[in-house]
C-alpha cells in the first residue's frame, strides 16, 4: 500500500498541489471586488461631472480677473485677498456667523428642550406634532421667503399683533422688519430657526427612542431632576444625532441664498448680504466672475471644515 501511495499519477499530484491555491482564491461573501466599481461608476461620473469638475473650474477662474465675456487676465491670489480687504465681503462673512447661530445653534437648543420634555412624559398625537414641525423642510425656500415676507410686512400679522399689544399699554414694537438696518438680519435668521427646528426635532426624536428606558428610570431613582437627567442620559445618547443636525443646519446657513434673495436682496444697504448671495451678485451683477468664484471656493472650504470640525467636536469623546 505504501508503494501504491508513493507512485501517484501526475494528474493526481497536480490536482493535490492546485487544491490549496484554489481554496486561497475563493473570497468570502461580501468581500470587495473590482467589479463593484462598475456599479459605482455611473453615479461617480455624474458626481464628477456636475460637482467636482465645476468646483475645479471655479477654483481655476478664481485666479483670474474676468468679466465673463472678454479676455481674462491672471490675478493670482488677489481675489482671495479681497475677501479680507473688502469691507462688504468681510461684513458678509460676519453676517454668515450670525446666521449660523440662528440656523444651527438655536434650532438644536429648542429641539433639545422639546425632546427632553417628551422623554419624560408620553405625549398624545406625537406623530402629528412631529409632522407639523417637519413641514417647513418639504416646502420650497422660495415659498417660505414669500410667506415670511408677507408676515414681516408693515401690515402683516406680526405687526398687527404688536399693535394690539401696544393698545393694551405695552410699547409699540411694530416696525418694517425686513427694511430695518438693525433687525433685518435677525428677522431672516428667525426664519432659518423656524425651518431648522423640525429637522433637528425629527433627528433627536429618532435618537431618543434608541436610549434604553432603564437609564431614565435609574436616573430618576437616583433623584435626578430634569436638568441632570438631560445632561447625564439624553445628551450623551444623542451625540451622533446632534452632529448630524448641526452639520446639516450649518451647511444650510452657509449656502443660504434663496431666502436672502427673495426676502431682502441683501438690503437694506448691505445689512443682510451673505457670501452665497455675494457669489451671485459679484458674478452676474458686477461682472467680477473671478471674485465670485473665489467666494464660492471659500464657502466650499468652510463647509468642509465645518463638517469635519462639528463631527470631531461632538463625537470626539466617543471616537
Amino acid at each position: 500500500m505504501t508503494t501504491v501511495a508513493r507512485h501517484k499519477s501526475p494528474v493526481s499530484r497536480q490536482a493535490t498541489a492546485t487544491a490549496p491555491r484554489a481554496r486561497e482564491r475563493v473570497r468570502p461573501p461580501g468581500e470587495p471586488r473590482r467589479v463593484g466599481w462598475l456599479y459605482v461608476l455611473p453615479a461617480l461620473l455624474i458626481y464628477a461631472g456636475f460637482l467636482l469638475w465645476p468646483l475645479v473650474r471655479g477654483a481655476q477662474f478664481s485666479l483670474y480677473d474676468w468679466d465673463g465675456l472678454g479676455p481674462a487676465t491672471w490675478a493670482g491670489m488677489s481675489n482671495y485677498s479681497r475677501l479680507l480687504s473688502d469691507p462688504v465681503l468681510r461684513g458678509a462673512f460676519w453676517h454668515l456667523l450670525v446666521l449660523i447661530l440662528f440656523y444651527a445653534v438655536l434650532p438644536c437648543i429648542i429641539a433639545f428642550v422639546l425632546v427632553a420634555a417628551m422623554s419624560r412624559t408620553r405625549i398624545r398625537g406625537l406623530t402629528f406634532f412631529r409632522t407639523v414641525l417637519f413641514l417647513p423642510q418639504v416646502v420650497a425656500m422660495v415659498a417660505v421667503a414669500v410667506a415670511w415676507q408677507w408676515m414681516y410686512s408693515p401690515d402683516g400679522p406680526i405687526n398687527s399683533v404688536l399693535r394690539g399689544l401696544h393698545a393694551l399699554g405695552l410699547p409699540d414694537w411694530s416696525r418694517g422688519w425686513l427694511g430695518d438696518f438693525t433687525f433685518a438680519l435677525p428677522a431672516v435668521g428667525l426664519v432659518g430657526t423656524w425651518v431648522g427646528i423640525g429637522l433637528a426635532m425629527v433627528l433627536f426624536l429618532a435618537g431618543v427612542q434608541k436610549i434604553p428606558r432603564e437609564l431614565y428610570e435609574a436616573a430618576r431613582i437616583d433623584g435626578a431632576g430634569p436638568v441632570r437627567e438631560f445632561f447625564t442620559v439624553t445628551l450623551p445618547g444623542l451625540r451622533r444625532e446632534l452632529a448630524v443636525a448641526l452639520t446639516l443646519t450649518t451647511i444650510m446657513a452657509i449656502r443660504n441664498f434663496d431666502l436672502i434673495y427673495m426676502a431682502t436682496s441683501g438690503g437694506p444697504g448691505d445689512s443682510t448680504k451673505v457670501p452665497a448671495y455675494e457669489v451671485y451678485n459679484r458674478t452676474f451683477n458686477t461682472g467680477e466672475v473671478g471674485l465670485g468664484c473665489a467666494i464660492g471656493v471659500t464657502l466650499a472650504v468652510l463647509a468642509f471644515l465645518a463638517t469635519a470640525g462639528i463631527g470631531r467636536l461632538v463625537e470626539g469623546r466617543n471616537s
